[in-house]
């Protein structure tokens, strides 16, 4: 996109958090308080787990997300970009980059959940179709 910094993988967020520890669970292991989002288990090995510091310089400070909208009593999330796509048995399903979201919050979503991003949709298979000429 134009205008936007992107990373390499190398140099992308390689930590996330940090997250408050809600329970020991034993010897090196820790659950902690994760978003609700996240489709994993919640409890961690010490040796996964680093303190947390302050920050140090003035970009490193992360806002935090803003809530979603709310249309018609369901929560709305603008999709800033599409990232891959993939083929499941029902169709084609988007790794999903939502706006003022972190790359922690992105998701795969079925094609017919996005019926507002059908422009950003557009965009992405022009890019891949660009890339592959």
């Amino acid at each position: 996109m134009v205008g936007e910094q992107k990373y390499p993988f190398e140099l992308d967020q390689k930590r996330y958090g940090p997250f408050r520890i809600s329970k020991n669970i034993g010897l090196g292991a820790f659950q902690l308080e994760l978003p609700e989002r996240w489709m994993i288990h919640n409890v961690f090995n010490k040796d996964l787990l680093t303190k947390c510091k302050a920050l140090q310089f003035k970009g490193q400070h992360m806002d935090l997300a803003p809530p979603p909208t709310i249309i018609k009593e369901e929560e709305e999330y603008k999709v800033k970009e599409v990232q891959k796509h993939r083929k499941q048995e029902r169709g084609i399903q988007y790794l999903v980059h939502w706006k003022s979201y972190g790359n922690e919050h992105d998701q795969w979503i079925a094609e017919m959940r996005l019926p507002h991003a059908k422009e950003v949709i557009k965009n992405y298979w022009s890019k891949i179709s660009s890339r592959n000429l």
